[in-house]
């Protein structure tokens, strides 16, 4: 073989990496789907995209997206982006972040797990789906890239220690606290779909309130004395007056209030964060090593047959 025809061969190695770097872009960059205000989920149109940061005491943060789409899509759209692992690449989810919530912070930190290999089962992002009018998890079966929620439904992730079963580390909070209620959508889309360009301050409530939130957790007051009057004091506060208060005839048992669960926050469609682009670089040195390798291999093989 020339030294010509040589260089033309390592021009169609590079093509061939090229289209292999653009094919594994496509694969990780997200298809958009389109953020919406969580008045635009319906219980037949859309999706409810929920992350659970109580494992850092942050809030669950639920959102709206449009369907069709995929797990993976709803998690890099509207202020949400991820990282995968080294090891798997973009679609193992090993971190998740928004916008709206510490500054786009992805968690866990880097000084937490460095996303190189795949984390373990006790600590990692568990994926879990309930159908329109389901109350219950089902622990997904699939990756995110390849599920795609159905229409009226919430999609749930969850960090901590999850058997592949799904039998143990399950959700907190159950679905009808996460998804919409409305069947119609309420509301004009938020102005910031498109306007926002700052981050949210951390664990703000950007919009209404689920209509079945957790519990909130119990003022601290002194618990009723005997002679404490049966209906509450006109001047009590706000604060105190969002457990009715019990009757004097009440036994003790249902006067206290029951465990809080953690907090759920809008998080409407912000900015999008920065996305990971690095997680499939690995692959695409291995496979621009190997066609190098099988180039020169090819050309010395040629160049020992014209010398023979």
């Amino acid at each position: 073989m020339s030294r010509s025809r040589f260089m033309r061969a390592l021009a169609r190695t590079a093509a061939a990496l090229g289209m292999t770097v653009a094919a594994f872009a496509a694969t990780a960059a997200p298809a958009g789907a389109a953020p919406q205000a969580m008045g635009q989920c319906t219980t037949s149109s859309g999706v409810v995209l929920a992350v659970d940061f109580s494992h850092w005491g942050g809030p669950v943060y639920r959102s709206c997206g449009t369907t069709p789409t995929t797990g993976y899509e709803l998690l890099n759209q509207g202020g949400w982006a991820t990282t995968g692992t080294g090891h798997d690449g973009p679609a193992f989810i090993c971190r998740i972040g928004y916008s709206g919530h510490q500054g786009g912070r992805q968690y866990p930190t880097p000084q937490q797990d460095d996303c190189v290999l795949t984390p373990p089962a006790s600590a990692y992002w568990s994926y879990w789906h309930a159908n329109p009018g389901q109350n219950t998890w089902e622990y997904s079966q699939l990756g995110a890239m390849l599920y795609k929620p159905k229409p009226g439904s919430v999609d749930l992730w969850i960090f901590g220690g999850t058997n592949i079963e799904g039998t143990e580390g399950k959700p907190t909070v159950t679905p009808d606290q996460l998804r919409a209620h409305n069947t119609k959508p309420t509301g004009a889309p938020a102005p910031q779909d498109t306007r926002t360009a700052e981050p949210l301050p951390p664990n703000v409530n950007t919009g209404p309130r689920p209509e079945n939130p957790p519990p909130a957790a119990p003022a601290t007051t002194p618990p009723p004395s005997a002679t404490a009057p049966e209906s509450p004091s006109p001047s009590a506060s706000p604060s105190e007056s969002i457990t009715p208060t019990p009757s004097a005839s009440a036994p003790a048992a249902a006067a206290a209030a029951p465990a809080p669960g953690p907090q759920v926050v809008e998080a409407a469609p912000a900015a999008d964060a920065e996305h990971d682009a690095g997680s499939y670089l690995p692959a695409v040195a291995t496979g621009a090593l190997v066609l190098l390798i099988g180039a020169a291999a090819v050309f010395a093989a040629r160049r020992r047959r014209r010398t023979e």
